[in-house]
């Protein structure tokens, strides 16, 4: 692509420089600029990441031919000068790797829990009938069977139009994309052309980033706005919402596509009826604008089936049978990271899950709490440089609804992990039915309630589930709380 032909998709620029110069890749990142490529010199939003023009004279070097920017930098190379850096660079990536999502049917999913197991869900559904998927979050991506690891979970445009595009080339029909409030503030998403946009639910998280609530729920309200104002019959577009939620009026107001619901205690048009929970399980008569069946869920949670529910009007959409989607729901196996069984052969239950929210923790230990017959016992901290309000609140969730609670370190960052502690145990509520203990160290954490662990009790390991690093200021490790359990497991 000559970098004329992209100078020429804005109206508002100024040029710099030959713009008849051959392009053959785009990067925002210095250091992974292969020799041709445009960079782009994003800047920094509400402090996060790095302003891309102090690398462009990097990017230079290790071979960039051309610079789109927003302010002037004293290179002599061709340059593009734009208003708005991100919204060029999604632009840019859509129309260089030509519109990928408009030959596939993307099902984006956003909301503050439960993004990454509905999405596994509907992949399991999807490609159990047969259908041609793809997959993009917070694990990875995965393309014709294979899933590779990412940095991030909504990805940068460039990386993310090629992804879709070397999905295209495996013959994906569908994709499933995990679409994160970071990525939608920051145009991440811009250009792809959803087909179904799903809601989860609305809790806090990210207030560093957003500053509010408010702020919070406008960002996730952009993919539903972003939908289209399109009737066309081959062109039609689904908001699947969470009828439950509090936010459910507000982003139904947003879109003008059809609008299909799902919850358990509002009328919905997707429900659950007759809800058993057991260690095993879940089971729910489950009553669809398509008809009625019993469905049974090895999970736990009742927050799974929300995300079952949600999964299940997604593929319903897509004219998938009730009978077809019962049978993939009962096969389905601990998803990473998400209520993952840690099993040894021991008499006590080991879970790991990503729960790093106050809602997302209640859920989790509520969750727990309805089916355990012996002590609850918490390992958990909450992470650095992050929204700090959350944490006496995930304290009095965490003493509320276990016996015994280690608080640790999840990933410090740049913060004194002793400081994240206590800031976590004012929230701690002290009684005689609980007992917990502060320990920095989480891997000494994992094996002090492994250790107290027994027959029938039930030990969660909460807050980086699929992880395999944990960050403090100056290094970052190998840890992996499955490695870490199994081997308490095992010496125990």
């Amino acid at each position: 692509m000559k970098l004329k032909e992209i100078a020429d998709l804005f109206t508002i620029k100024e040029i710099e420089g030959i713009m008849d110069v051959e392009i053959t890749g785009l990067q925002m990142d210095s250091r992974k600029v292969e020799k041709g490529n445009l960079f782009i010199c994003v800047p920094a939003v509400n402090g996060f990441l790095e302003d891309r023009h102090d690398y462009a004279k990097d990017a230079i070097r290790n071979g960039a031919v051309a610079l789109l920017v927003e302010r002037d930098v004293d290179i002599d190379v061709p340059k593009i000068f734009v208003k708005d850096a991100r919204r060029a660079m999604a632009v840019i990536a859509s129309n260089f790797y030509h519109h990928p999502s408009h030959e596939m049917k993307l099902i984006g999913i956003t909301g503050t829990n439960g993004k990454t197991t509905t999405s596994y869900i509907i992949e399991k559904i999807f490609t159990d009938y047969g259908l041609k998927t793809g997959l993009m979050g917070n694990n990875g991506v995965k393309m014709n069977g294979n899933m590779y690891p990412t940095d991030i979970n909504t990805q940068e445009p460039p990386t993310l139009q090629r992804n879709l595009r070397k999905m295209k080339e495996y013959n994906t029909e569908y994709c499933v994309m995990e679409v994160t409030s970071q990525g939608l503030d920051m145009k991440r998403v811009m250009g792809c052309n959803f087909r179904t946009a799903i809601f989860t639910n609305l809790t806090q998280d990210h207030m560093d980033y957003h500053g509010s609530m408010e702020q919070y729920r406008n960002t996730k309200g952009l993919l539903f706005s972003r939908l289209g104002n399109t009737c066309k019959s081959n062109d039609e577009k689904y908001a699947v919402l969470n009828a439950d939620d509090p936010s459910f009026e507000y982003f139904r107001k947003l879109s003008t596509a059809e609008v299909i619901t799902y919850g358990i205690n509002n009328d919905a048009d997707v429900t659950a009826k007759n809800i058993t929970m057991t260690a095993q399980g879940i089971g729910f008569l489950l009553i669809t604008f398509k008809g009625e069946i019993d469905i049974h869920l090895p999970l736990v949670g009742s927050f799974n089936i929300y995300n079952a529910l949600a999964s299940i009007t997604a593929a319903l959409i897509e004219e998938i049978p009730l009978e077809n989607i019962r049978s993939s729901l009962s096969q389905l196996s601990s998803i990473r990271g998400r209520m993952e069984i840690v099993d040894k052969g021991q008499d006590f239950l080991v879970l790991v899950d990503y729960a790093h929210t106050p809602d997302a923790l209640e859920n989790v230990l509520k969750s727990i709490k309805a089916f355990t017959k012996g002590k609850v016992i918490t390992v958990f901290g909450c992470g650095g440089d992050r929204d700090k309000g959350k944490r006496p609140i995930m304290g009095e969730i965490a003493s509320r609804y276990s016996n015994l609670v280690f608080v640790t370190s999840d990933n410090p960052r740049s913060e004194d992990p002793i400081t994240i502690i206590n800031d976590i145990e004012k929230g701690m509520k002290k009684s005689n039915s609980l007992k917990y203990e502060l320990l920095a160290d989480r891997e000494e954490a994992i094996y002090k309630a492994i250790k107290e662990a027994t027959s029938g009790d039930v030990v969660i390991i909460a807050g980086k589930g699929h992880e395999t690093s944990q960050t403090f200021k100056n290094k970052t490790i190998h840890f992996d709380d499955k490695e870490i359990a199994r081997k308490a497991i095992s010496e125990k």
